[in-house]
């Protein structure tokens, strides 16, 4: 048998507005520019739809995710080529009426297909005296989620997540080769951590790794870090943007190279349960 052609991705980096407008009129041509590459999926960071770290202004502004421009802006963008699209977050009010930090991943017909909240809350407040406190806003979710799609098994994650590795663990045993990091990285922390810990997480589930992220400084006054990055299972740096301007990373995945780095150092199957300390 021939080996399976690479999955080409793309990896969108965007300045996402304090808008829903403004942020669908950003991220759209980037997305367009990934597809007209050749991406069969294509990855948009945290925060899509909209950046506003002022709760008073940014609540009033969310929808269900189903009534979100940005995001049903991208779905007639996925139908009408014919792409996956995973939506790497989009800031969206829940059923109960609080809010939530959820991915959607969208077909190629513009159908939502999976979906996920993300699990951990980046309550902090870092040495330079920067603060954050998501849980304030948004209601963390409770399930991991894996996407079996005709590409790929994806495990979804959003940024704050890659400090845990029991959930990228978690999401290579349920059968996930590539692992999606959207993000809107601190500055001070992506400086010190970001390219770290995500060739971590890709090695310790010998998984691809693949990151889109916010960059620069925006319009609430936020700086992140950008430096979108695409790793191979061996840990390895298949692609990155050296820069936090808005673009596109273009990352070929052979997927095999997985299987292959869980046959050389089989750390999901050595594993032990074990007591104490």
């Amino acid at each position: 048998m021939s080996p399976s052609a690479p999955l080409r991705v793309g990896l969108v980096q965007t300045r996402t507005p304090a808008t829903h407008a403004a942020a669908l009129a950003h991220v759209a041509p980037l997305v367009r520019e990934a597809i007209a590459r050749g991406a069969r999926f294509v990855l948009t960071p945290e925060c899509t739809n909209v950046l506003q770290k002022d709760r008073d202004r940014l609540l009033p502004t969310l929808t269900a995710l189903e009534d979100d421009p940005v995001v049903n802006g991208l779905r007639e963008i996925a139908a009408e080529t014919g792409t996956w699209i995973d939506v790497g977050s989009a800031l969206v009010r829940r059923e109960d009426g609080k809010a939530a930090n959820r991915q959607a991943v969208i077909d190629p017909t513009g159908a939502i297909v999976s979906t996920y909240d993300k699990l951990h809350m980046f309550d902090v407040q870092l040495p330079t005296g920067e603060t954050a406190k998501e849980s304030a806003t948004y209601t963390p979710g409770e399930r991991a989620v894996v996407v079996d799609t005709p590409l790929a098994a994806f495990g979804l994650t959003i940024c704050y997540d890659m400090r845990f590795p029991a959930l990228h663990r978690a999401l290579a045993l349920a059968g996930a080769k590539v692992i999606t990091a959207p993000a809107a990285f601190t500055r001070p922390t992506g400086e010190a951590h970001w390219e770290v810990l995500l060739r971590a997480r890709a090695i310790e589930t010998g998984s691809f790794v693949i990151a889109a992220a916010q960059g620069g400084f925006h319009e609430d006054g936020r700086g992140t870090w950008g430096r979108s990055i695409a790793v191979g299972p061996w840990g390895e740096v298949i692609g990155k943007l050296d820069h936090d301007e808005p673009g596109v990373l273009i990352a070929d995945l052979d997927l095999e190279a997985a299987d292959k780095a869980r046959a050389a150092i089989p750390v999901l199957a050595n594993a032990r349960e074990f007591t104490g300390p």
